[in-house]
Parts: structure tokens; sequence; C-alpha cells
């Protein structure tokens, strides 16, 4: 699935801001949603230019955000998707990835690898744009995508040189892909969402809210 298709509550929460108040500021809409500046920048951005946002210049250097045809219509459409399917996937996969990746921050860790390509995987490369850190690649052999949001897809770990720790995103056998990783890589620097409800040593980082 396109990483476009994989944010839609972020969407319908930066939608129904612009809707309630013209111009509200982007740091009040990342306030709202509960993400970082940098990430609701991204996002407005993506929905200028899908057309579901207009911005007009207002005076002393402000702007003011208004929803076009298309984006009260995304904006219902997103309403109903919301309200039949739920997306506790989504908060509990944002929430864990941000947190992981803090950790891999704290710890001078800044090359960091996914394993799978997954929707977590889309959730993990949005989430990675708030810290000072690089998704150097995604391992995945079951795909023959060579680049994915314009990082590295490659079918072996040995395909991606060196890096500093690595984040299992792989949602059909966690475990075996954990595994596999753990015979490449220290335990300490395997992460895995505790989404993935993987068994793992104490030094596996696994998040749980």
């Amino acid at each position: 699935m396109p990483i476009e298709e994989g944010d839609s509550e972020i969407t319908l929460g930066v939608l129904n801001a612009v809707e309630q108040n013209s111009h509200i500021t982007q740091r009040d809409v990342a306030k709202n949603i509960g993400i970082a500046l940098g990430l609701t920048n991204t996002y407005v951005k993506r929905c200028i230019r899908k057309g579901l946002i207009k911005v007009q210049q207002v005076p002393v250097n402000r702007y003011a955000y208004y929803l076009t045809p298309n984006g009260f219509a995304e904006k219902s459409r997103l309403t109903a998707e919301f309200l039949t399917q739920g997306f506790q996937f989504f908060r509990l996969a944002r929430n864990q990835c941000l947190e992981i990746f803090q950790n891999c921050e704290n710890s001078g860790w800044n090359n960091i690898a996914l394993h799978g390509l997954t929707d977590l995987a889309e959730i993990a490369v949005l989430c990675a744009i708030n810290f000072d850190l690089e998704i150097v690649g995604i391992i995945d052999n079951s795909t023959s995508l060579k680049r994915y949001a314009e990082k590295k897809v490659v079918a072996d770990i040995s395909e991606l040189g060196d890096f500093d720790a690595i984040i299992i995103t792989d949602l059909g056998d966690p475990q075996s892909s954990y595994e596999h990783m753990l015979q490449h890589f220290p335990a300490d620097r395997v992460f895995s969402p505790g989404i993935l409800n993987i068994s793992s040593t104490d030094h596996v980082l696994r998040i749980n809210k």
C-alpha cells in the first residue's frame, strides 16, 4: 500500500483542524493531533499538493488554510472509514516507533534499517523524519521493489552495508524475522514494536503503550 494510503488518521486530523479554524497554526495542529511539528508540516504540504487544502498568506507572515471541495469530500470519506475500521493499530504503531527512534537517537545510533516492507514500515518511515537519524534501507525478500519512499529495498541484510540498529517491521512472521536478525546483530540493537508480540530477550525494547 502506498505511503499516502497508510496515514488516514493524521490526514483526517489535519482536515478537521483546518475546517474548524482556518487561521490555525501548524504548531496548534500538531498539538491537537498529538504529533511532531515536522510531521504536521509534511502532512499539510501533502494535503495542499493533493488539492485538499488551499493556503493564503495573510498579514504579518501568517497563513490561512481552507478546505477545498475535494478536501471536504476526503474528510467525509476518511470519517466514514475511521468509524468503520478504527485506527488502534496506527496509533499504537506510531507511538511505539517514536519511542524506539528516541531510544536510538539517545544511544547515538543514527543509521537504522527496517526488516519487512509492510504498513508498519510505512509508519516507521514517517516517524523517522522527526529524529536526527536515517533509515538506510528496508530488508524484504518477498518484493520486487528496489526503492520505497526514497529508501533502498534489498533482499538480504548484506546488501545494506553498515548500520547501527534494526527494527522489525515484518507483519507476516515477525518472530522468525527477529530470530534471523539476531544472527547478524546484538540483541540490544534489534528492536521490535510491542504490537508484534515477539518473544525476545530482556535487552530488546518492547513498547506496550
